[in-house]
């Protein structure tokens, strides 16, 4: 059947909880395990979010029941499978990397010991490191590095949410934290540790006066680890905050090169 059908067939079973449509349910998480559709997916210089995907992939819980699956001598007792082809798809896979069926998987990505979850979208040539996590339905581009520890969050309700987006060439630092939606632009560096929700500030003070984003880190920006002061009853407080320091340029786009002006201001890219 046609993407559209499957759309209006998914939407019917969303709005309808008596008619669960297990085959179109079964069909697009499928098509999303082969990277055919997607949850979302670049629309000019914005994203558009595919929500009846979104929908499938909540339908995919109720229409699977619990199984036991054995690997080695690993046990796992949940309802989704896990991935599997990877020598087919051409995908470096270390154990105990694991991902879920539904998540999509490109040629040329390495997973080290780490985590993709189900409707999540891994572009060619991406690193994948140690210990880190891709939440369900997060989009990361091509040539991405997601360092040791990275948490990227995962967005499945409300259905209309963006997910996280992390763009082409972007280097994300050692233990950052991604969550609630937050677009990473192209090319941009997070350096260890930067915490980032929907509602944390990120301020360029690379210019005359702060300039304050939210939701968004600027294509090829530096950010770090920072706090900006906030008033209690009880006294003045840090809150946490991203602070620009710089954009990558042709000088800085090595990793030694990065590192150092990172550790000009007390933070690196963390391994």
């Amino acid at each position: 059947m046609s993407v559209t059908e499957l759309a209006e067939r998914i939407e019917r079973a969303w709005d309808d909880p008596d008619h669960l449509d297990a085959a179109a349910v079964e069909e697009t998480i499928a098509l999303l395990d082969r990277g055919e559709v997607r949850v979302a997916e670049p629309d000019g210089d914005g994203w558009t979010v595919n929500e009846w995907a979104k929908k499938a992939v909540l339908l995919y819980f109720r229409v699977r029941g619990l199984e036991t699956t054995e690997v080695g001598p690993f046990e796992y007792h949940d309802r989704l499978p896990l991935k599997r082809g990877y020598e087919e798809a051409g995908v470096r896979v270390v154990p105990p990397a694991t991902a879920r069926y539904g998540a999509f998987i490109s040629r040329g990505a390495v997973l080290m010991p780490s985590y993709v979850n189900i409707g999540a979208w891994v572009g060619p040539g991406t690193m994948v490191d140690t210990w880190a996590t891709v939440g369900s339905c997060a989009q990361i581009g091509a040539d991405v590095h997601l360092s040791g520890g990275v948490g990227i969050g995962g967005v499945l309700e409300p259905v209309q949410a963006r997910p996280v987006i992390v763009e082409d060439g972007a280097f994300i630092g050692s233990r950052s934290i991604v969550v609630e939606g937050v677009r990473v632009r192209e090319r941009a560096v997070l350096g260890a540790g930067v915490i980032l929700t929907g509602n944390t500030p990120v301020i360029d003070v690379t210019g005359d006066g702060p300039v304050e984003h939210r939701g968004e880190v600027p294509a090829g920006a530096i950010v770090v680890a920072g706090s900006r002061p906030r008033e209690f009853l009880a006294g003045s407080y840090g809150l946490p905050a991203g602070l620009i320091i710089g954009y990558r340029t042709e000088a800085t786009d090595s990793k030694l090169e990065l590192n150092e002006l990172l550790r000009e201001f007390g933070s690196s890219l963390g391994s």
